[in-house]
């Protein structure tokens, strides 16, 4: 059977949450070049049908579903539009109760992040970059579902659709015998 119209509808789907993702991570975060960057899809056949596979950054599981701290559980809503709590926490463990530091100061940087102490003299960076790693560490991450969202919001519509995709392609493939 040729399968044309239902590939096409995968890699609309595809390029549709991807889309819809990248929108909503640019409104939510203020715009991640590099996370946004890296969300992608592909779309395999093999023997069983189609397979579609979204890629992005490791962090970008995070950002989606949050990361609870040591006194804040953090929630995401699912696909479905369910509330979950986030699978991803920091501990109250020596070395894994925030986020380190050091990664924390490009960010700090950009952002333009320079406040001052009560003298009126600058914060060091250092300084500054352990702060909010130890309020990041204590607080966590609210998720945002950059991700879950539009996938919830494609999946309503992919099996309405995907048939009237899978009988076109049935069609196409009927031939007639004389």
């Amino acid at each position: 059977m040729k399968t044309e119209n239902i590939e096409r509808y995968m890699n609309s789907f595809g390029r549709q949450v991807v889309a819809q993702a990248k929108t909503t991570l640019n409104y939510k975060k203020g715009g991640d070049s590099k996370l946004e960057d890296s969300i992608k899809f592909k779309v395999i056949e093999d023997k069983e049908g189609f397979t579609l596979q979204f890629f992005m950054s490791s962090y970008g599981q995070y950002v989606d579903k949050g990361v609870s701290g040591t006194k804040q559980n953090r929630t995401f809503k699912n696909y479905k539009g369910k509330v979950i709590k986030s699978p991803y926490a920091y501990r109250n463990a020596k070395g894994h109760s925030q986020p380190p530091s050091s990664a924390l100061d490009k960010w700090v940087v950009k952002k333009g992040i320079a406040p001052r102490d009560a003298k009126g003299r600058f914060i060091k960076r250092k300084t500054l970059t352990f702060l909010v790693a130890r309020k990041i560490g204590r607080y966590g991450i609210q998720g945002i579902s950059f991700f879950q969202k539009p996938l919830g919001l494609a999946l309503e519509q992919f099996g309405k659709d995907l048939l009237g995709n899978v009988k076109e392609d049935i069609i196409n493939s009927i031939t007639t015998i004389k």
